[in-house]
C-alpha cells in the first residue's frame, strides 16, 4: 500500500507543475500551516498556528542533502523553491538554506512568500540571494488587507507595505508580485486601482493577477471569471496567470505512488497536475489516485467543474 512505503523525503516535493515557474521542485521547511497569515483563499486550508517568531524549524544540512540527493536522480527542474506547507520566511536560516543551494546547483532559486515579514531587515537580508522572489498583495487599504489576508496581530497594513517598499529598493533579483483576487470581495474596479497605486513604490519586474484554481480554506470563496481577470489586469498594468507554463527539458517518465502523496500533501493537485509534475502517464496517475483515495489518505474536491486532490487531515482522528 502506498501510505506503507517509506518516505524518503521529508523537506522537498515534486517536482510540481507551477504556473508561473514551470516544473518547480518544491522546498518545505514550515511546518503544516505555519503562517503569519489566515487568507481566505489558501489552497491548504485554515492557518493552525498563526506567528511571526522566526525559529529554525529544519536542520539546514538535512535540507540540502535532500535536495542533492533528489538533483541526483531525476532531470533538473526549472527552479528550486522555497514554499510549500507555511510562510517560509518565518525559518531564521533561510539565508543558509539560499545559499547552500545555489553551492550545489546553477538552477535559479525562487522564494514565494506573503511578504509580511520583509520589513524586518533580516529577513531582506536573507531571501536577498535568491534568483526570483514572489511576494504578495491582494489589498489596496487596511480594511480590505484584514478582510482577505486576516495576517498575525503584529502585522499592520502599513508595516507589511514599507517591507515591500524597502525590499525593492535593496534587492538586485527579479520580483513577481502576485495579486490573488477573490469574486465579490476585492475584485471591483476601485480596489484594483488602489492596489495598482501601491505598485507605483514597490515597482515589481512583474505584476502577476490570480484567482482561485484550487479548493480555498473559505468554502464560500470564488473565483473571478476569466474575462474579468484579464480586464482588471489591464487596468494595474498586469499579466494574468493562467495555465501552467510547460518546461522544454525532457524527463523520466518514472514515479512512486509516495512522490504523488508527498505532491499533494502540501499542493492540493488536479490529474493533469500529477501528470505534469512527475512526468507519469495519465493511467498511472489514475492508478496511484485510485489507491489514495482508497486508504482515505486523500480527498477530491469538485472547483468549480475540476476535481483536485488533498490530504486527508481528518484520516487518524
Amino acid at each position: 500500500m502506498i501510505c506503507q512505503e517509506v518516505k524518503k523525503y521529508k523537506y522537498i516535493f515534486g517536482p510540481v507543475p507551477s504556473r508561473r515557474l514551470g516544473r518547480s521542485l518544491g522546498v518545505d521547511i514550515i511546518p503544516f500551516k505555519t503562517c503569519s497569515y489566515d487568507c481566505i483563499y489558501c489552497q491548504l486550508g485554515k492557518t493552525t498556528n498563526k506567528s511571526i517568531q522566526r525559529m529554525k524549524y529544519s536542520t539546514v544540512s538535512d535540507v540540502l542533502e535532500e535536495i542533492r540527493a533528489k538533483l541526483k536522480e531525476s532531470p533538473a527542474p526549472d527552479f528550486i523553491t522555497l514554499s510549500g506547507s507555511g510562510e517560509p520566511t518565518l525559518h531564521s536560516s533561510i539565508g543558509d538554506i539560499i545559499s547552500g543551494i545555489k553551492e550545489i546547483t546553477p538552477i535559479p532559486v525562487a522564494v514565494i512568500t506573503n511578504g509580511s515579514l520583509l520589513w524586518m531587515p533580516e529577513v531582506r537580508r536573507a531571501v536577498s540571494g535568491a534568483d526570483v522572489v514572489l511576494p504578495s498583495l491582494d489589498a489596496g487599504d487596511k480594511e480590505m488587507f484584514q478582510k482577505i489576508n486576516q495576517p498575525h496581530i503584529g502585522i499592520a497594513f502599513e508595516k507589511m507595505l514599507k517591507g515591500l517598499k524597502l525590499f525593492r529598493k535593496e534587492y538586485k533579483g527579479q520580483i513577481w508580485l502576485e495579486v490573488f483576487l477573490v469574486r465579490g470581495v476585492n475584485d471591483s474596479e476601485s480596489e484594483v486601482l488602489k492596489i495598482a497605486t501601491l505598485m507605483k513604490d514597490i515597482r515589481p519586474d512583474r505584476i502577476q493577477f490570480n484567482t482561485v484554481a484550487r479548493p480555498a480554506a473559505d468554502r464560500s470563496v470564488r473565483a473571478v471569471p476569466m474575462e474579468r481577470l484579464k480586464k482588471l489586469a489591464e487596468i494595474a498594468g498586469a499579466e494574468v496567470i493562467s495555465g501552467y507554463r510547460k518546461s522544454h527539458t525532457t524527463h523520466k517518465k518514472v514515479s512512486k505512488g509516495s512522490e504523488v502523496l508527498a505532491i499533494i500533501g502540501r499542493h492540493p493537485c488536479s490529474i493533469e497536475d500529477i501528470q505534469e509534475g512527475l512526468q507519469i502517464t495519465h493511467d498511472r496517475a489514475e492508478k496511484y489516485l485510485a489507491e489514495l483515495l482508497r486508504e482515505k489518505s486523500i480527498i477530491a474536491k469538485d472547483v468549480e467543474g475540476r476535481i483536485f486532490y488533498s490530504m486527508n487531515v481528518f484520516k487518524d482522528t
